[in-house]
């Protein structure tokens, strides 16, 4: 079933995000093979980096742990008092009262790398920017990265369509939209950037190669939409909530509210 949203759906920035970075990033490697051979390949780069989620990620990237847990307090018998124990030195106290669960620290992270096929040397890193990119430690790691590839000559074609967390490009005259598509070129000091809006359509990004072949087109809608066709998200969306956080706009949210007629 095909998406009803234009562009980015916000409902995919919870706990599917993790499945759509994969899927996306798998996407862009596909349909940009055919057009950079045999000069250049696409491949998938997966590195993994620490990261200590904030207690609110918790819940919003890992809901079922928390709906688990409130069903099994639900259905569970209580509990048969303890029998009494005399305490000695040898004898452990009461239970502990509370548990918590310990986040993994490490999550792999996917890029798409456009490289020439005679040397294997790095010419496009395409970044599509998850949570742990936009927050700290992880922002200030990944906008290191971002001026190491620039320093060294690559091409940075980065993709945000994450609302939440802070942006890694900031300037007065960039609007306030809830995404963004941006292209850093090698050796350039200025960077191209697509405002998105929750209604717009994702645009179709030029993926710089070496001079003097020309760039490549990227159609990012196309890209999104076959993979919530192939990976059935409409299943695993309930669009009668609303979206994970942040709050939309009252304009956006109205939009929205008419879209999928919540």
């Amino acid at each position: 079933m095909p998406s009803r949203f234009p562009g980015m759906d916000p409902y995919l920035e919870g706990h599917l995000w993790p499945d759509v970075h994969h899927r996306l990033a798998t996407e862009i490697a596909r349909q940009l093979a055919p057009h950079v051979k045999p000069r250049y390949v696409a491949r998938l780069a997966v590195y993994v980096v620490e990261d200590v989620l904030p207690e609110a990620e918790v819940g919003l990237m890992y809901p079922d742990v928390e709906v688990l847990a409130a069903r099994r307090d639900v259905l569970r018998e209580p509990p048969a008092p303890p029998p009494v124990i005399e305490a000695t030195a040898d004898t452990p106290d009461a239970p502990a009262p509370l548990t918590i669960p310990l986040p993994n620290p490490e999550v792999r992270l996917v890029t798409v790398e456009v490289r020439d096929a005679d040397f294997n040397r790095l010419v496009t890193s395409i970044e599509i920017l998850s949570p742990i990119d936009k927050r700290e430690p992880g922002l200030t790691q990944y906008l290191h990265k971002r001026r190491r590839l620039h320093r060294d000559g690559v091409h940075v074609l980065e993709i945000d369509l994450l609302r939440r967390g802070t942006r890694t490009l900031s300037h007065s005259r960039l609007p306030n939209t809830p995404y963004l598509v941006s292209l850093i070129r090698a050796h350039s000091d200025v960077a191209e950037v697509w405002p998105l809006r929750l209604q717009d359509r994702l645009p179709t990004a030029p993926v710089p190669l070496r001079d003097p072949d020309p760039d490549v087109p990227l159609a990012l809608s196309p890209a999104l939409a076959a993979i919530y066709d192939e990976a059935a998200y409409e299943l695993s969306v309930d669009y009668s909530q609303s979206p994970p956080p942040p709050t939309l706009s009252a304009e956006d949210a109205a939009w929205l509210k008419a879209l999928v007629g919540a």
